[in-house]
């Protein structure tokens, strides 16, 4: 399904992002590759499109997170995807850990010319250097400590935690590098802000979260209509996203006077349920659409 976007044209590029950017240029020579986090519910949506002009041709290896969070039939089309296009991608989910450790073989894997590389110029026990990156809010610091087996850097559940580079040794083969979220400029595609929007990598106080809930409901209502009305005990869906919405927070008891619908308690209550998996694992981005 494509978003109704009419309403909303979300950009936010605080100036630190402009800084972050330099950072990455400059300190890339030193970098043997770059772990790119993206949130497997929006893999398209919280990718840089900068990134690969900015990495120049560094070897990539992209992380699915939140994976369980997602439809597992959806992240295992990606997966694939990924891998006809000679892309490394593995699924993670940072908060429980599951898939990080597939992560170090990876890194090997993908690295596997520059061990060689070391090992025939004596440098067999030379760390390989890898600079994980994403968008605000995906999980980059929480990956990180997974990793590392420890709270080395700052991990918060809000975008823009991270301010600064931060090198991380994971063990004598691996370090990794911190790096604060970055967005682009602008969104083409006014449908990828509103993605982004969505699973909360741009702050809520940016957009009008009430017109926001109302476009998850169109998208949650088009494509996983069983998940939203087990959830909420809905009868139907008739009408439309401001319709669902409506009766989806009278079914929660958010009446004000008159008996019409609270729709700002609803707005809140809508988005926070589906960015902690309550309604279900939802992908809001699918191959055979976006590829």
């Amino acid at each position: 399904m494509t978003e109704n976007t009419a309403d909303i044209n979300i950009n936010w590029f605080p100036g630190h992002m402009t800084k972050t950017k330099r950072q990455i240029e400059k300190i890339l020579p030193i970098i043997d590759a770059v772990a790119e986090i993206v949130d497997a519910r929006v893999p398209i949506s919280s990718r840089n499109p900068d990134l690969p002009d900015m990495i120049k041709g560094k070897p990539l290896i992209i992380l699915l997170n939140k994976c369980d969070m997602a439809d597992p039939k959806e992240t295992d089309k990606w997966i694939k995807y990924y891998k006809e296009q000679g892309v490394f991608a593995i699924p993670v989910d940072c908060k429980t850990g599951n898939g990080i450790g597939n992560f170090k073989n990876t890194v090997k894997t993908a690295l596997a010319d520059r061990l060689q590389q070391y090992k025939d110029k004596g440098m067999a026990g030379k760390p390989l250097r890898v600079m994980v990156v994403g968008i605000p809010n995906v999980g980059k610091s929480t990956f990180i400590n997974k990793v590392a087996g420890s709270n080395r850097v700052k991990a918060e559940n809000r975008p823009g935690v991270t301010r600064g580079n931060q090198w991380v040794t994971i063990d004598r083969q691996l370090e990794l590098l911190d790096t604060p979220g970055v967005l682009w400029p602008k969104f083409e595609d006014p449908a990828v802000g509103l993605r982004l929007a969505f699973t909360g990598a741009i702050k809520d106080t940016v957009v009008d979260t009430e017109l926001l809930a109302v476009r998850l409901a169109e998208r949650l209502k088009a494509d996983y209509p069983e998940l939203l009305t087990n959830r909420y005990n809905l009868v139907n869906l008739d009408g439309d996203g401001y319709d669902t919405l409506c009766a989806i927070g009278k079914k929660r008891g958010m009446v004000i006077r008159g008996g019409e619908t609270d729709t700002e308690r609803a707005s809140v209550m809508l988005l926070e349920e589906f960015r902690n998996c309550k309604i279900g694992r939802i992908s809001l981005e699918r191959v055979e659409n976006n590829a």
